[in-house]
């Protein structure tokens, strides 16, 4: 007997809450488990494939010590929309810094294989002092 829509939305919720616990726990591996070898990425006017994105992700340098704070979830059959912000500490500085998102995952027999979605990497490097504070009229 196959499952109802809502244990599938269910079960499909808690993948993608296991998969942002990764950038927390840093233990990518977990992602051979969550995430399709070719998993399909969007964002950012990027479009890519392969599992080596969400990995590098994780594993950005430089930042450290992720929190992961999930705003609102929405999970539907095979999609889940969440709004999250992460919390890193800043290697160079030690302060901590914020990044905002949104991203909706389709996923399929328990991986996600698909992704969209936006950050605010502006307001992180400005935090940073990588960037100016207000951007310039063009």
């Amino acid at each position: 007997m196959a499952d109802s829509a809502e244990a599938v939305s269910m079960r499909n919720a808690e993948i993608v809450r296991r998969y942002l616990r990764v950038f927390e726990t840093r233990d990518v591996a977990e992602f051979d488990e969550l995430v399709a070898e070719d998993v399909v990425v969007h964002g950012a006017g990027f479009h890519g494939q392969g599992r080596q994105y969400p990995v590098g992700a994780v594993l950005t340098s430089g930042l450290s010590n992720c929190r992961v704070q999930v705003d609102d979830l929405f999970s539907a059959g095979d999609r889940v929309t969440v709004a999250f912000t992460l919390t890193y500490t800043h290697d160079r500085s030690g302060r901590d810094l914020t990044m905002t998102g949104v991203k909706s995952y389709r996923l399929r027999e328990g991986r996600i294989v698909e992704f969209w979605g936006e950050t605010d990497l502006y307001g992180l490097l400005r935090q940073a002092g990588l960037v100016p504070e207000r951007i310039p009229p063009f």
